[in-house]
């Protein structure tokens, strides 16, 4: 074990991050990232249809190649590839992409080249919204076991709807389409040569959280079901397996073709995917107690309990889904549709004063709690926990001719923290108890103003992952488990966690003064949040302004 290392890769929303770990420590020796060459960002956009968000299935191959070779060749010159015993991936998802009965991605066809909808449909996109709302009405009609798993709402930002919008404004695309598969499901099939749309294996962890999939009924939707919602839709029923896998299998080993891409061996395991936020989570140690928030443009909060555990089914989650996190124990996932983007939207949209987030964090930093009379709603990007609505829109509360962008700033910051204490309140809600937060991400390594906002408003110590790049290093472990002990892995993901994961020293307490302000601020959120979210929900909301300014006064001395 003492040379054999373990490589993760991790697709996000902008690029490609390759890592490649020790396996007996969980040092890190060699990383790199590959951006994305197309669209905004690496995303494909279309001005004309709002909540339209694709990227190129080929874009991430061709970064997934040269990311891997810079971590080598990043790792020393004297490292030697052929000391890397096993591969995991992770990707963002939702993401399907339509495959054809050879199981290439559409957009490789000259007909689908340049047709959005033949491509990778991200995570974000949200044109799917329609089909939602009616998957779930006619869920709670038919099969209202199908919502209870996934938390009483299907999302624009899963599976079924997706397709379905594809089918209803694409028929062309849709039909020429075989299959449709997550793109953490269709890269380790990619590796290993098994992307013949029979042999792929899906993981537990896209097909649980985002496709309905659940051992009790079955697997998959019925047919029955599929037909209700539109007959078209069967052919793709007709496609999926029967059976879905856990990080703990293997996809299959590393062909010949991409191992001389990389320049390693072939036969490496290479361990089945899982989405990034599920894998982050294992970078960062989670288990049952630890809540992992994994803050970057958008956040995921993972939580694992033990199979035996007589768990509720929880309105508002991302499912709570056996296995789809760790072996062994229940995966449950929430989240916040948009963080950092909350952010990037004032930063590089409104542009005030052309300040970066450096300044704009700066100026926030002089500010104490209420000071700046403003309070906002996250959802710029929709609601993903607990309202579970794409169609729900941001706020900004409080504002004058005297608010600066420091202070709008800061308000964002302060939003996206009482968002995440609505997620811990339904957890809490429902009996599952958070004994530690622990973040990572790209937001939580860049931003301690951030952190310390989050202890106040959530009362409770936020720690940091030790990685700085968690969900590489999940992807990792998966891959050192792959592998196993007798190739210089490990047998069992509790020892691979305690082997290979870390939590820095420093940490953020809460402040008590503040914690008290940020009490008054969340129930003032909370109104807003179940007066705008909630249907038949009276608030009054003609004291809220009043409120903030008593507070700015109070906090700024202007009385």
């Amino acid at each position: 074990m003492s040379e054999s290392y373990s490589l993760g890769i991790d697709f996000g929303t902008s690029s490609v991050r390759a890592l490649i770990v020790h396996t007996a420590s969980g040092r890190e020796v060699g990383t790199a990232f590959s951006s994305y060459p197309h669209g905004q960002a690496g995303v494909l956009l279309d001005t004309s249809v709002v909540g339209l968000a694709r990227q190129r299935p080929a874009d991430h191959l061709s970064c997934l190649q040269e990311c891997v070779l810079e971590a080598i060749e990043n790792a020393g010159p004297n490292f030697d590839a052929h000391a890397i015993i096993g591969i995991g991936v992770d990707a963002t998802g939702s993401s399907p992409l339509p495959l054809d009965a050879g199981g290439q991605p559409l957009a490789f066809d000259e007909r689908f080249k340049n047709d959005l909808n033949a491509q990778v449909w991200l995570w974000k996109d949200h044109t799917g919204h329609e089909e939602a709302a009616t998957i779930t009405a006619k869920a709670r009609e038919m099969r209202p076991e199908y919502l209870a798993k996934c938390g009483g709402i299907y999302s624009a930002e899963w599976f079924w709807a997706k397709a379905w919008h594809c089918l209803n404004v694409s028929p062309e695309v849709f039909s020429a389409a075989h299959t449709w598969v997550e793109y953490v499901d269709w890269i380790p099939a990619v590796l290993t040569g098994t992307d013949q749309p029979d042999s792929i294996r899906r993981g537990i962890c896209a097909a649980g959280h985002k496709a309905m999939y659940h051992e009790s009924w079955g697997g998959f939707p019925d047919q029955e079901f599929i037909a209700a919602l539109d007959p078209d839709l069967l052919p793709l029923r007709e496609s999926l397996p029967t059976t879905t896998y856990s990080i703990a299998d293997k996809a299959g080993d590393l062909i010949e073709e991409w191992a001389q891409r990389f320049g390693m061996p072939a036969g490496i395991p290479v361990a089945i995917g899982a989405f990034d936020a599920h894998l982050g989570g294992v970078g960062s140690g989670v288990r049952p107690g630890t809540l992992v928030k994994i803050i970057g443009t958008s956040t995921c909060d993972i939580l694992t309990a033990p199979l035996e555990s007589d768990l509720p089914d929880i309105p508002g989650l991302c499912g709570i889904v056996p296995e789809s996190v760790l072996p062994d124990n229940y995966g449950l996932e929430a989240g916040q549709s948009g963080v950092g983007d909350i952010f990037n939207w004032l930063v590089e949209v409104i542009r005030p004063d052309q300040m970066d987030h450096d300044a704009l964090t700066a100026g926030a930093e002089t500010l104490v709690p209420g000071e700046s009379g403003l309070l906002a709603l996250d959802w710029h990007n929709g609601n993903r926990t607990v309202l579970v609505d794409q169609r729900l829109t941001g706020l900004i509360l409080g504002m004058s001719t005297h608010s600066t962008p420091a202070q709008i700033y800061r308000s964002l910051i302060e939003a996206t923290a009482f968002g995440a204490r609505i997620i811990i309140d339904r957890f809490e809600e429902y009996g599952i108890s958070i004994d530690q937060v622990i973040s990572c991400g790209g937001v939580s390594e860049k931003n301690a103003l951030l952190l310390q906002i989050y202890a106040d408003v959530l009362n409770r110590p936020m720690h940091i992952s030790g990685s700085t790049e968690t969900c590489a290093l999940g992807a990792a472990i998966a891959g050192s488990v792959a592998a196993g002990s007798i190739n210089g892995g490990w047998d069992a993901f509790e020892d691979a966690i305690d082997a290979m994961t870390s939590v820095r020293d420093e940490r953020f307490d809460p402040i008590p003064e503040n914690v008290k302000t940020y009490d008054t601020l969340f129930g003032l959120y909370k109104e807003l949040h179940d007066a705008f979210g909630i249907t038949g929900t009276r608030n009054d909301l003609s004291g809220v302004m009043k409120t903030l300014l008593n507070l700015r006064d109070k906090t700024s001395g202007d009385n």
